[in-house]
């Protein structure tokens, strides 16, 4: 299973909307379309669970597509560093105070 980052969405775009789109090219496991924790509104990404070679022919076809008036960015999911993403700092010698 391969996860497939899916940004510059518009934030009117739904679950089933994306899930329409990449099954055009394989069978989708999952899509989770991500929002903000307070307001509860859409962060204009989202990711999309696939086979690999489902997935490969969708970042092909789907990278800078059309979607809502924006291009797409779609690509391999990167796992997070250790420190969860924001401001995590690096890495390197250990700081000394």
């Amino acid at each position: 299973m391969t996860k497939i980052y899916v940004g510059n969405l518009p934030f009117s775009a739904t679950e089933s909307e994306v899930r329409e789109l990449f099954a055009q090219h394989g069978t989708v496991e999952s899509v989770s379309l991500i929002t903000d924790r307070e307001t509860g509104r859409p962060r204009g990404f989202g990711f999309v669970e696939m086979a690999r070679a489902d997935a490969t022919r969708a970042i092909q076809n789907l990278n800078g597509k059309d979607l809502g008036g924006r291009p797409l960015r779609v690509n391999e999911a990167q796992e997070r560093g250790a420190g969860g993403g924001r401001g995590g700092g690096g890495g390197g010698a250990p700081r000394r105070w």
